[in-house]
């Protein structure tokens, strides 16, 4: 048999192992994402809600905070909007974590095998686990930027019609192309650099935690590479990326829904550091963690759920444990 038809013979993820593995981990992501996006909207609208520069510019003069609390938020939406209203922006969410999830998870593991190298023992370091999971979240959401400013966009179109504003966008598409038109490929990437910074934290959170949780209990534990090993490991990284997470997303959203001019800046912060100094200078140091347990609600089974997915559909198509 020729080589070429040997290769030809090796199962698909052999042949394309990297191209496999970003399917498999996109795969898992849009599960995890369509399971427990109501809190995803959820937080969104509590983190924008009592916003001190929307106060200080005038725009919200007069207009009480509409929900207070995840639940009444939850609540608030399901009553006003409509069931179907959480799912409002599910579609580009679906999209930036094809791109997302599939790089990041790429990236990492070409990282911990190739650049940074495991250890004579094959444990990989913390602290390459922390530099690996960084660099493989600030690249991943840097390519999904685009999609994760319209999902943050959208997520406020239903605010947007109870307060008798008109609503930006028509559709997925639509909202593309108004952004793309109004602030040119650049204003595809406003807010990308709190994205950025906040992908970074959240998978020193997500990636560092999982893999070295995992590989701790399967040290030092009596466990073997099943369920439940994925499962605590994933309880313990969605915690973790909540709590490093959550100050970063608060300055995200709030940059990326911030309104624009016709050049394609924002109105309300300079950039993201102004954001953040706005934000604990006007409404106190622990806003930065408004959203916090609706954040960590949703990381907590997303998390579950994305990797409980992609450990079993790896396995399923013969692909090693992560």
């Amino acid at each position: 048999m020729s080589p070429a038809e040997e290769e030809k013979s090796l199962p698909l993820p052999e042949r394309w192992p990297r191209a496999s593995k970003f399917a498999l981990s996109a795969w898992a992501a849009a599960v995890a994402e369509l399971v427990t996006f109501p809190l995803d909207l959820t937080k969104t609208r509590l983190q924008v809600q009592g916003e001190a520069a929307v106060r200080g510019s005038g725009a919200g003069t007069g207009q009480a905070v509409p929900y207070r609390g995840m639940l009444r938020t939850a609540a608030g939406i399901m009553q006003e909007e409509g069931l179907t209203s959480l799912w409002q922006g599910a579609t580009p969410a679906v999209y930036r974590h094809i791109v997302y999830s599939g790089v990041r998870m790429v990236a990492y593991e070409h990282l911990r095998d190739s650049v940074l190298g495991r250890a004579e023992d094959g444990s990989f370091p913390f602290w390459k686990a922390v530099v690996g999971g960084m660099c493989a979240g600030a690249i991943g959401q840097f390519f999904a930027s685009p999609a994760d400013l319209v999902k943050v966009q959208m997520q406020m179109e239903g605010r947007r019609k109870l307060e008798g504003k008109p609503l930006r966008f028509r559709g997925v598409h639509h909202a593309f192309m108004k952004i793309l038109s109004e602030g040119g490929v650049r204003g595809l990437w406003a807010g990308w650099v709190p994205n950025v910074q906040r992908a970074a934290l959240v998978n020193m959170g997500d990636l560092t935690t999982y893999d070295s949780a995992k590989h701790f209990l399967l040290l030092n534990m009596p466990l073997v590479d099943n369920g439940v090993t994925h499962s605590v490991a994933s309880c313990c990284s969605g915690l973790v990326a909540a709590v490093l997470g959550t100050p970063a997303d608060v300055v995200k959203t709030r940059v990326m829904n911030q309104p624009r001019d016709k050049q394609g800046r924002g109105l309300l912060y300079k950039s993201s550091m102004d954001c953040l100094i706005q934000t604990v200078h006007g409404e106190g140091f622990m806003s930065l963690y408004k959203g916090f347990i609706p954040t960590w609600m949703r990381m907590a089974p997303w998390s579950l759920v994305f990797w409980l997915t992609y450990e079993q559909i790896r396995r399923i198509c013969g692909v090693s444990s992560f």
